[in-house]
């Protein structure tokens, strides 16, 4: 039996994503600590930046914790704002956006990586 893993975000470093200048990603949750089935994931998109335009055939479950954003896919555009939580399908493609004049900060939770 697992014991419970307890962390802080102040304790995982920030990652560039796809070297792209100023989007991060920080693993809180990850494969790397034994979970099963999900991992947790920070990230932080600057002023005026984006994650890339992109698809793949697992979901997303994101939550918004601060910025104003949009999320950007090939079904339109959604506002995301503080306390706003969007679930992106498997196969569609999307972009989180920030359109804001501060970071845009969530938290994204996806199927556990395949090693």
């Amino acid at each position: 039996m697992q014991k419970p893993f307890i962390t802080h975000i102040d304790t995982h470093p920030k990652e560039e994503v796809y070297g792209l200048e100023g989007v991060w990603i920080q693993w809180l949750l990850s494969k790397d600590i034994g979970v099963p089935t999900f991992e947790m994931r920070y990230f932080t998109v600057e002023p005026g930046k984006a994650t890339p335009y992109h698809k793949h055939e697992w979901e997303h479950e994101t939550f918004f914790v601060k910025g104003k954003g949009k999320l950007h896919t090939e079904f339109g555009d959604y506002e995301l704002t503080p306390g706003t939580a969007a679930y992106v399908p498997p196969n569609v493609k999307h972009q989180f956006v920030n359109v804001g004049d501060e970071p845009m900060n969530f938290i994204c939770i996806i199927p556990k990586r395949k090693d």
